[in-house]
């Protein structure tokens, strides 16, 4: 019932899904046959322009709609182009237009991607707005104009004027923004980064939500966004010190987006310019329409009449102020809500590295971007939301759905056990210490849940252990910020790099300094460090490049680059991958008594039947547990078990995908038998041959299971993956003289310890594996891996059990035997492909033909993604 149930409810999620994805593709099809832009309002008119992309023009088109006001019984008014911010379109100036219109011809466009206008464009950015409206003005054949700019058009405003000096009479800055220094976080890459983050949710929303059109047209869309992540306002700097005509400045002294100090550097920058400050904040165009239109009207007036001044008629002491460089040390701490949007971007970057936020939280109080205080709420709110995230996972969600997607992508089940185990040995404290315990938190508070800990008891510890460390964290990082900022004033330019680049270092101390403080972390380390230090524990992709190229040196020199996969005729692809187990283990049926016993167990059947097929197996040969339980297609070891129970076999099934060998466990010593013959030979060979050794530790009646394995020598280059085999029985004590094993198959990736076994070798055995070998038409290279009671035995050529036989790519494996160098085992493994290209190459000159690379290309990918399957 419990398996019928749990697959119930998959398909409900998958019929939901379904349903979800159906309507998400019925909205797209509305978006994708709705026209561009919405209808123009009766009162404006249209004009047609052409598209723009990065200062291109485009084959394409776009409609500005626009109103234009024209004063009553005023001949030749000033023509005033009025230019609205983001994201609200001309509507800004629904109340202020009308008074400025009483003298003036006033021109009101919907920029393209806004309002009326064309929506979907493919540059939004405040330098292509600038062209579109320099297209504008030659339609309309107006050859001056005014410019009253708002906000985001500040920038637009600014670079028609740089575009085009000689037609902008006079330019008046409305709230808007400049100067890029003054803008957010003050720097070009952070704000950019920020913007890409509200465009990317945005976006996600728009697309990913099936909305039927109805959210392209909100408040905060991906126009409004794409306004903000196309534009650059790096220039606007330089724009500003070479702008000529007239310019009036009006801000709201408590301007919570654009602060009243960029309004004071643009001011500083244009000596000419007159700077006008009134009560209240940003919406001084919508909440002071009147007395805001009365000075703009009355300056451009002046200006219209030449009585406004000019760059080359300002004061001398205005010019010399305006010549003088920017100061970073004058930037005022970020308030209203550029505070309050640092503060959330904080809180939001803890959900992704908690240590490396609270550092770069005190570089910006280093800085003085922000305040010490807000830069640590803002992490610890966030510290605080994604724990009791974890805490909520664990209590509601509960075990099952930690094994679905998509929780089962950032949550490792073994993780959340051994948080479990530590917090039902350890109690509350381990919340605190978890804190300072680089790993440990994820695992920890889930377990929390799990074990459906009080809330406030879990919120009370937390609070208490998030309190300690985030507070010394970004005060740590600022004393070290404040000491790099005192040089930086000697590379302002570089200053960013600077900072971003101690923000990593910092982190890289975190990670480093603060595991010293626990045995777990040190030893921990010093796993690390060894398997960094020492080449057989070296990632596949770091070990095998040389070994690639000369693969590929030989499959030139044998004009094909996959003659090795005829090396084994009879095996799929020679046993390069995909082949299956049990196909090879049944074509050496001849070689009876050497061969373990085994069966395959498809998967077409249900759980029930598998079970019963098990159950019939071990009765036919008289076996019981431990037995073996392997995937029939696999590598490295991955999905074999030694399964000791009926419910461990059950489990077993219940997380397998394909078809499965059960096989009769074959106790004692293991090795792994490299094993060659040309074509051409009578005999074959034994190339070499490993002796698995498996690692144990020994009980001295005080340590933890855990403590034993990270004490060991040998046992510690392997932690993370022995600490997560045993995670059930970390916190046990084992009794003095008890010995734990630690490993139970014969795979290096998985704990064994190799050792070349040559001294195993002797003409007796080479002859009994060749012997066996000769049962098995069509392999001619390959290792088996053997299974024998006694090594004395197996020297003499009996008394052994082959438990498996790997073709092609299968190692030479005592090339990890720690004493040997990593130019030997390079060697080795050279001459072991060298030998399988000749093998390869004979056969072909008789006749077989090698998988085509095409071919060869698939199976590599269809067995990647098995291989990542059967790690899970």
């Amino acid at each position: 019932m419990l398996i019928l149930s749990g697959r119930s409810s998959f398909s409900g999620w998958k019929f939901f899904a379904i349903i979800y994805l159906a309507l998400l593709a019925c909205s797209h099809a509305v978006r994708f046959f709705s026209p561009p832009e919405t209808a123009a309002r009766p009162d404006q008119n249209v004009l047609t322009l052409n598209a723009l992309a990065h200062d291109r023009i485009l084959p394409q088109h776009v409609k500005v709609a626009y109103n234009d006001l024209q004063p009553d019984n005023v001949i030749s008014p000033p023509v005033v182009l009025l230019l609205h911010g983001s994201p609200v379109a001309s509507i800004t100036f629904r109340k202020f237009a009308p008074e400025l219109a009483q003298s003036c011809r006033v021109l009101v466009p919907d920029l393209p991607g806004f309002g009326h206008s064309t929506l979907r464009i493919p540059d939004y950015s405040i330098r292509s707005h600038a062209t579109y409206v320099l297209q504008m003005l030659d339609s309309l054949r107006l050859s001056r104009v005014h410019l009253v700019a708002y906000s985001m058009s500040g920038g637009v405003a600014l670079h028609l004027a740089e575009r085009a000096p000689e037609r902008i009479q006079s330019i008046t800055m409305v709230s808007a923004l400049g100067v890029q220094e003054l803008e957010l976080l003050g720097d070009y890459h952070l704000n950019h980064a920020v913007h890409g983050l509200q465009l990317a949710f945005l976006w996600l929303v728009q697309e990913g939500v099936p909305h039927f059109g109805y959210l392209d047209d909100v408040f905060l869309n991906v126009p409004y966004a794409r306004n903000f992540f196309d534009s650059d306002q790096r220039p606007l700097r330089a724009i500003l010190t070479h702008y000529q005509n007239p310019m009036l400045i009006v801000h709201g002294r408590h301007d919570p987006l654009v602060p009243l100090a960029a309004a004071q550097e643009h001011y500083r920058l244009v000596p000419q310019s007159e700077l006008q400050l009134f009560e209240g904040g940003h919406e001084l165009i919508f909440s002071k329409p009147h007395m805001i239109a009365k000075q703009i009207e009355a300056f451009i007036q002046q200006a219209e009449q030449g009585r406004r001044l000019t760059r080359s008629q300002a004061s001398s002491e205005r010019f010399a102020l305006a010549q003088q460089p920017f100061d970073p040390s004058q930037i005022p701490q970020a308030q209203g809500i550029a505070l309050v949007t640092l503060v959330f971007l904080l809180a939001l970057a803890t959900l992704v590295s908690e240590d490396l936020t609270c550092i770069s939280a005190g570089l910006l109080v280093a800085r003085g971007t922000m305040g010490y205080f807000s830069a640590t709420l803002g992490c610890f709110l966030g510290i605080v939301f994604g724990d009791f995230l974890l805490f909520f996972a664990g209590k509601y969600l509960g075990g099952p759905a930690l094994r679905r997607a998509p929780m089962k992508w950032f949550f490792n089940e073994d993780a959340i056990t051994r948080g479990r185990r530590w917090f039902e040995r350890e109690g509350a404290k381990v919340i605190v210490l978890s804190r300072f315990m680089p790993g440990s938190r994820l695992p920890t508070y889930v377990a929390a849940g799990l074990l459906r800990m009080s809330f406030w008891k879990f919120c009370g510890y937390f609070v208490l252990a998030a309190a300690l460390w985030t507070p010394a964290l970004v005060a740590v990082s600022t004393l070290l910020g404040g000491k790099v900022m005192e040089y930086l004033s000697l590379y302002e330019q570089y200053s960013w790099r600077i900072l971003i680049g101690l923000a990593v270092v910092l982190w890289f101390m975190a990670k480093l300094v603060v595991p010293l403080f626990s045995f777990r972390g040190r030893r921990l380390l010093v796993s690390k460090w060894r398997r960094l230090t020492h080449w057989e524990f070296w990632p596949l992709w770091a070990f095998y490049p040389p070994v690639i190229f000369y693969v590929l040196y030989l499959g030139l020199k044998h004009r094909s680059l996959t003659v090795f996969t005829a090396a084994n005729p009879a095996i799929f692809t020679g046993g390069f991958l995909g082949e299956s187990k049990s196909d090879i283990l049944n074509r050496l049926a001849g070689a009876d008594g050497y061969i373990a016993r085994h069966r395959l167990i498809c998967v077409s059947g249900n759980e029930e039947q598998r079970v019963q097929a098990v159950k019939s197996f071990m009765h036919e040969f008289s076996l019981s547990f431990p037995i073996v339980f392997k995937p029939d297609v696999g590598q490295r070891g991955a999905g074999v078990s030694v399964v000791r129970s009926e419910q461990e076999m059950r489990d077993y099934f219940g997380k397998s995908e394909g078809d499965t060998i059960v096989q009769e466990y074959a106790p004692g010593y293991e090795y792994g038998v490299f094993y060659y013959r040309h074509p051409d030979q009578a005999q074959g060979s034994i190339f070499a041959i490993t002796d698995k050794r498996f690692p144990v530790v020994k009980g001295d009646g005080q340590s933890t299971l855990e403590e034993l394995i990270l004490n060991d020598s040998r046992a510690v280059c392997m932690a993370r993956f022995l600490l997560n085999q045993h995670h059930a029985r970390l916190f046990e004590v084992p009794a003095a003289g008890e010995v734990i094993p630690l490993v139970e198959l014969g795979t290096h990736c998985r704990g064994a310890i190799f050792f070349d076994g040559e001294k195993i070798k002797t003409p007796e055995l080479e002859a009994s594996i060749d012997a066996v070998s000769r049962h098995f038409e069509g392999f001619y290279f390959g290792r088996y891996d053997i299974r024998t009671p006694s090594p004395e035995d197996f020297k003499q050529g009996k008394n052994f059990k082959v438990i498996e036989l790997n073709g092609v790519t299968s190692e030479a494996t005592s090339i990890y035997d720690p004493g040997n160098s990593l130019f030997k085992a390079y060697r080795v493994l050279m001459k072991q492909w060298r030998i399988a290209f000749e093998i390869g190459a004979l056969n072909r000159a008789r006749g077989i033909r090698p998988v085509p690379l095409r071919e060869l290309i698939r199976v590599v990918r269809n067995s990647y993604g098995l291989a990542k399957a059967q790690e899970k």
